[in-house]
């Protein structure tokens, strides 16, 4: 029943300290796309920490080594959600995640037990007994996500993540007028990170002054970054419960965040690959339905 296949192996980087196994995992071994399923994971004894299994308390010292190793388990069961499929071969897929939908964890209507019913299955001789998504999206989040289908491709993936040789580009609703660019470096959580951002356009508000249509460039791969720097400069993102403001969101219509390109090697064939979508039809809405309303008013006023 038990694999001894090594999915990724890290080095605990020079300067790390005062931070808990748990912790660190998720944030740098992004192949496991929840910290429920980090912490299942754990309790499995897929992680190690110098060659021993780990526990999720224990306090990690720089140069330690960790390793993820892939258990073969029956799979969850199938969920009937039709996804967008950009891309399929017999080693990997990229699908579009809808808003709302958890990648993975304890519940069932996740994406990773709608992947079956949505990807072909693989005849390659490591082929996963489920296909799995390689990296975290929120749940609120849409846009464009990676999937293993094979053992080889889903350790591939998961190292280029760890080197940060992927790629990934977001479109966001900001609140307020932004500037024409800029680079975001507060950290989080006492970890460096890095945020850029461009602006695309912006429509004048009555309730919020402007909104800024963005590109958002994570540089680095830190737990709700782009959220939290967004808001850290005054600019939240439309629809953000968490980090925006008391009114800064519309009722039922989500968060106005969605990752619309990416770009990494093919596991396999070291294939350039790059995808890019439309953001959701509702940025276009929201955009122009403010902008009427804003001419309107100040209209009627005159």
């Amino acid at each position: 029943m038990i694999s001894p296949t090594s999915i990724q192996q890290h080095t605990v980087a020079k300067g790390t300290y005062e931070i808990r196994f748990i912790d660190y995992v998720f944030q740098h071994f992004r192949c496991i796309p929840s910290r429920a399923g980090i912490k299942k994971a754990i309790k499995r004894g897929q992680f190690t920490l110098d060659g021993n299994i780990a526990v999720p308390g224990k306090w990690i010292e720089e140069g330690q080594v960790i390793e993820l190793f892939d258990l073969v388990f029956p799979p969850s069961k199938e969920y009937y959600l039709d996804l967008e499929v950009l891309f399929e071969d017999a080693y990997m897929a990229v699908v579009n995640k809808p808003a709302g939908i958890v990648v993975s964890g304890n519940q069932f209507k996740t994406i990773e037990n709608a992947l079956p019913h949505n990807l072909e299955s693989s005849n390659e001789v490591d082929v996963l007994a489920w296909p799995r998504p390689v990296h975290r999206l929120d749940s609120p989040t849409s846009g464009v996500l990676l999937v293993a289908k094979t053992r080889k491709a889903q350790i591939n993936l998961g190292q280029q993540f760890e080197q940060k040789r992927i790629q990934k580009g977001y479109r966001a609703i900001l609140i307020g007028e932004v500037e024409a660019s800029g680079m975001i470096t507060e950290s989080i959580e006492g970890l460096e990170s890095k945020s850029a951002f461009e602006l695309i356009s912006k429509v004048p508000s009555l309730q919020n002054g402007f909104l800024s249509l963005v590109n958002l460039y994570p540089l680095t791969g830190r737990t709700h970054q782009l959220r939290i720097h967004t808001a850290s400069i005054g600019h939240p993102i439309m629809g953000d419960k968490l980090y925006g403001n008391q009114g800064q969101h519309i009722k039922g219509k989500g968060l106005f965040l969605s990752a619309v390109s990416i770009e990494f090697k093919h596991p396999i064939t070291k294939e350039d690959m790059s995808f890019i979508i439309d953001e959701p039809a509702k940025f276009k809405s929201l955009l122009n339905r403010e902008e009427s309303r804003f001419h309107k008013f100040n209209s009627e006023k005159l």
